[in-house]
């Protein structure tokens, strides 16, 4: 049996092993479509709402994550406090304003 295995082991080293290039490729790719599908698009959605944190001042009508629309009446370094009804209003953390609207919108709604 020992000299049944020994044959074995040339052939196989006679036959040689795959090239590794091809697998570095596809993982490769992989990274690529990660990134260009999935990390890039969402660091640029995490920008863009960082900034709209920024740029929130007193005035601005808004809508919050949960659908709520209301028009900035206070702003704090964590909260905004903002009118959803007439002589209502609302204290919000700054991170759930979804997006701003356009002035006069919320008279048409």
């Amino acid at each position: 049996m020992l000299a049944l295995a020994v044959p074995g082991t040339a052939m196989a080293a006679a036959a040689g092993s795959p090239s590794p290039i091809p697998s570095f490729i596809m993982l490769g790719l992989f990274v690529l479509i990660f990134y260009f599908l999935l990390w890039r698009p969402q660091a640029k959605k995490q920008k863009e709402h960082k900034a709209l944190m920024e740029s929130l001042s007193k005035g601005d009508e808004i809508v919050t994550v949960g659908g709520l629309a209301g028009k900035i009446t206070k702003v704090s370094d964590d909260f905004v406090v903002a009118e959803v009804a007439e002589g209502v209003e609302l204290k919000f953390q700054r991170s759930a304003v979804a997006a701003t609207l356009v002035k006069g919108t919320l008279k048409q709604l």
